[in-house]
């Protein structure tokens, strides 16, 4: 019986794809990648984007407490926010529940969905605007 207010505990080889999946979906991101690539966070971008996937599979792996979607949505623009990047463009709820249907397929031991983003192509960039940030 799995309690409904916890975190479901991962096999070793479920949290292993849960990490290589936050590690694709990231990559695929293209307003992280254009963050990065044009360093918005500064020179050290590529990585913070590194510690983003850290934290995201901590949050999803070590948590206490279960975690909701908009937990994800909440870390994922507070992080894009520290590259000086501003999401319009409903990625940030795309990658959530992406992580989160991943997340919960991990849990049941069904890995469907990181295999198929391993078998695709990486999709066209979205629109994503600078943060210009004057004290």
């Amino acid at each position: 019986m799995v309690d409904g207010n916890k975190n479901p505990v991962l096999t070793a080889e479920a949290a292993a794809q849960l990490q290589e999946g936050i590690n694709l979906v990231l990559s695929r991101w293209a307003a992280l990648r254009m963050a990065i690539e044009n360093e918005w966070g500064g020179r050290d971008s590529a990585q913070k984007s590194q510690q983003l996937a850290q934290i995201l599979f901590h949050s999803l792996t070590q948590s206490k407490e279960k975690v909701y979607i908009d937990d994800l949505e909440d870390v994922l623009d507070e992080f894009m926010l520290s590259l000086n990047t501003e999401i319009g463009d409903g990625s940030i709820e795309e990658i959530a529940e992406k992580l989160m249907v991943m997340h919960e397929e991990c849990v049941e031991g069904n890995f469907s969905s990181i295999n198929r983003l391993k078998e695709t192509n990486t999709p066209s960039v979205s629109y994503v605007r600078q943060v210009t940030i004057t004290l």
